[in-house]
């Protein structure tokens, strides 16, 4: 089994919900055929270098997964069924490669924790302020 990593854009014209469909329907053909999907990253919509079919944006998604060679051509024969693609790329990863995508996942992980830890500390912050200011009023209103 060869690890492999794909990259796909979708026409900027979807829904989210349309979007996320198209992922799934990728994501069922490599786990129909015995892969294991070993990390997802919607990159969500950004700026194609060029344009392509008059489109100046795209819905990027990568997908790691690990599987046998002929799952490639399988999988890239329903990218290119599927009019709602407008690129794809997918590659074997060596072994330098595959270090180097668990490297990243690590730290791109650790920064989804910091800011999420950084989040709840704001709110923690925010609650008691918002606590005390409607004590502050009463006690001028009882003043009054």
């Amino acid at each position: 089994m060869n690890k492999y990593e794909t990259v796909f854009i979708l026409t900027p014209v979807l829904s989210d919900d349309q979007m996320k469909e198209t992922v799934e329907k990728f994501k069922k053909v490599l786990t129909d055929n015995g892969c294991t999907i070993e990390n997802e990253e919607n990159w969500g919509l950004r700026k194609l270098a060029y344009p392509i079919e008059n489109k100046n944006t795209g819905f990027y998604t990568l997908i790691e997964f690990e599987g046998e060679p002929t799952i490639v051509g399988k999988l890239e024969t329903a990218y290119r069924r599927d009019e709602k693609v407008i690129r794809f790329l997918t590659f074997r990863l060596d072994k330098y490669a595959a270090e180097y995508a668990i490297k990243r996942r690590a730290v791109r992980k650790a920064k989804q924790e910091e800011r999420a830890a950084q989040e709840a500390a704001a709110e923690v912050a925010e609650a008691p302020a918002a606590v005390e200011a409607p004590a502050v009023e009463a006690n001028e209103e009882t003043k009054e």
